[in-house]
This record gives C-alpha cells, structure tokens and sequence, in this order.
C-alpha cells in the first residue's frame, strides 16, 4: 500500500539529538575525549569571564564549534552559524537541544576575540597533548620537525613600496583595480601587504611564483604521529631552523628531553647540527648530496635508527596534508600571525582528537 505523506507537522517531539546519533558514530568518541579535555581548563574558563552580567556563549561550546569547523571543512563562522540551525548532528556535539537558539556570526567572532586574549586556544592544544602523554600515546625521545606555506589572506594586487608611493591615476575599477607590476622588483624589505602586513612574500622552490605567505612549523611525535607543537611565523629564509629550536626550548621546559630529531634537507647545516649535538640530540636530518657537515657523518647515517627516522619522518606530511585540505590552512582566514596561530592550534588539537580517537587501550591482562 502506498504511503501518504502528512504536511500537518508534530507540535511537540520527544526525540533528543542523543537518540538520533549513532552509537558507532565516529564523531561520539571525539566528543568524549574534547569533554574531558575541556574539563581540564575550568579554572581558565572562570578566569575569563566575570561573575555578574549577562551570560555569554560558553567557552567550552566556542572551542568545539571550532573542532567542527576544522573536521567537516567548514568554510567560515557565518556558514557554520546558518548550518547550526538545522544540523542536529553539530547540536548533539555541543550539547545543545533542538530548542536552542543558535549563534550569531557577529556574537561567535566577538567571543573568539576572548578567546585569542586569554591564549585560549594553546592552553586547549597544549591540554590535548598532555592528555594523550597521560594515555601513554606519546615518547620523549623520538621526534620530527617540518615546515610549510600558509597563504595569507592577501592579493598580490595589495603588495605595495613601503615609502610613500608617486601620485598615479584613479583606479579603473575601485573594487578590483588593475596593477601591472611585470617588470618591477618587488621585495620584502621594500614592499608589503597593506592588506596583512604582517605575510612575506615567499615561494616554495625555484621557478615557482612567489605568494604572500606565512610559515607553519610542526613537531611530531614519531611513534604515534601525533602533533606535540604547531607554530607559525613570518616567511623567512631562516625560519625553518630558526622555530624548530624555538619549539626544542619550549619542550625543553616541560621536561622533554629528545634522543632523535629527524628533519628534511633543508635543515641540513652546521649551525643547525651544532645546536642539536650542543642539547644531546642526534640529528637524523636528510643529508644534502656533496655536503660534508661536522657532527652528521657515517657513525650517525649508518645507523639502524637513522634509517627508520629517514621513513617516519614522512608522515609529518600527513599532518600538512590534513590541516590544509580538511581543516582548513592551505589558506588562511585570517589576517595576522596572531589570529593564524590561533587557527593552528585549534586545527592542530582537531587533528590530535581525530587521531587519538581511533586508538582503543588495549584492556588489561587478567
């Protein structure tokens, strides 16, 4: 018999978003391990926010909408605020009920501001990596460090002299004028971004064309692939080795001592080298051909570990590759390095979550 439908709606419905997700729902196991992170930063969270006035979105709903943002490749505040109106699936994430209003784009922004005050979003990152140290899913002894171009949210039509430029002709097309530069040299220590002053110009290799960029740094952990540090920095020449011994001091003060660090040739330098021997860590760099590095021969290349951090260390590249094509960082949103780091870190504590929450303990023997 064929079914008819019904256009009278329900007045009331009984069913909670809990009922409607499934139990082997990949996202459930996340939601478990976000919850007993966030519980972690309670005192920071009160800190935040004063004890009278008038209630404002929690904290703890504004980093998880940002781990949704990042893990269903969600373009942008305003997209995920018209989504939250009708995905149940993002309600039952926050613990929030059908009833509920939804966020304001305009209100969302101005309580991420908050966020970035309090430096939020690297005590979230910084307590996710603690709690898979806490689960035993983290070495202190093996390690990788790579780095990457992240595009600025800036044109190239934006790039102009740093002094005071001539007097030239009204724009034909105010919104989106016509620049011809073919011909002029145009370099950071004479031109910038009036757009993001704060990107570089920058290119990933011989013959290809020079974007406004900033650099991301991430340092992984080799056993289990997860990200223990993500950074961003200007676009510099020297930036690569300049923020892996800046993230090597950071994990210093926790305590972290590294055996290992493996990295690829664009590390491979003497001064770079000095420094890892200088702290006791064996430098397991790919080796540029023809270059002789004191501190890098055969007693450290021959060896059964080096060759094994040689093939881990690729897997750094799955790190770049997800944060830029799913959680958003080919190009960033953002303009500044501070609101990019921002981004980063709740990309990078994204990525930790999704990882850690494919990993079952194994259960104790009896």
């Amino acid at each position: 018999m064929r079914g008819e439908v019904d256009p009278q709606q329900a007045l009331f419905s009984y069913v909670s978003p809990e009922a409607r997700v499934p139990a082997t729902h990949p996202l459930r196991a996340i939601k478990a391990k976000a919850d007993d992170v966030l519980a972690t930063l309670e005192r920071t969270f009160d800190e935040m926010y004063s004890s009278t006035g008038r209630p404002s979105i929690p904290p703890e709903r504004l980093l998880k909408s940002e781990l949704l943002l990042a893990l269903f490749s969600i373009r942008g505040h305003r997209l995920f605020c018209e989504e939250l109106n009708y995905n149940m699936l993002y309600r039952w994430f926050l613990d929030m009920s059908l009833d509920d209003p939804g966020f304001d784009h305009s209100t969302f922004s101005q309580n991420s501001e908050r966020l970035l005050r309090h430096e939020v979003a690297q005590r979230f990152f910084d307590a996710v990596v603690t709690t898979a140290r806490r689960e035993g899913l983290l070495s202190d002894e093996h390690f990788t460090v790579d780095g990457t171009l992240i595009e600025a949210w800036a044109s190239l039509k934006s790039v102009n002299p740093k002094a005071a430029p001539a007097a030239t002709l009204p724009p034909d097309d105010p919104g989106n004028p016509t620049v011809d530069f073919h011909g002029e040299r145009r370099t950071n220590a004479t031109h910038q971004s009036t757009t993001d002053p704060e990107a570089r110009l920058a290119r990933k290799g011989q013959g290809k064309e020079a974007k406004l960029c900033f650099s991301g740094h991430v340092l992984m952990e080799n056993r289990h692939g997860l990200c223990v540090e993500v950074q961003i920095a200007p676009a510099t020449g020297t930036v690569e080795r300049e923020m892996a011994l800046a993230m090597l001091r950071r994990q210093a003060r926790r305590g972290l001592r590294p055996r290992t660090r493996g990295a690829d040739k664009g590390y491979h330098c003497t001064d770079f080298v000095r420094q890892l021997r200088r702290r006791h860590i064996r430098p397991h760099l790919a080796q540029v051909a023809g270059r002789r590095t004191p501190g890098l021969d055969g007693r450290t290349t021959r060896t059964v570990g080096y060759g094994l951090s040689q093939r881990i260390r690729k897997r750094v590249e799955e790190i770049f590759g997800w944060c830029k094509t799913i959680g958003g960082l080919r190009k960033t949103r953002f303009r500044g390095l501070a609101w990019t780091q921002h981004a980063a870190y709740l990309v990078g504590a994204a990525y930790n979550l999704l990882r850690m929450s494919k990993w079952r303990r194994p259960a104790p023997a009896t």
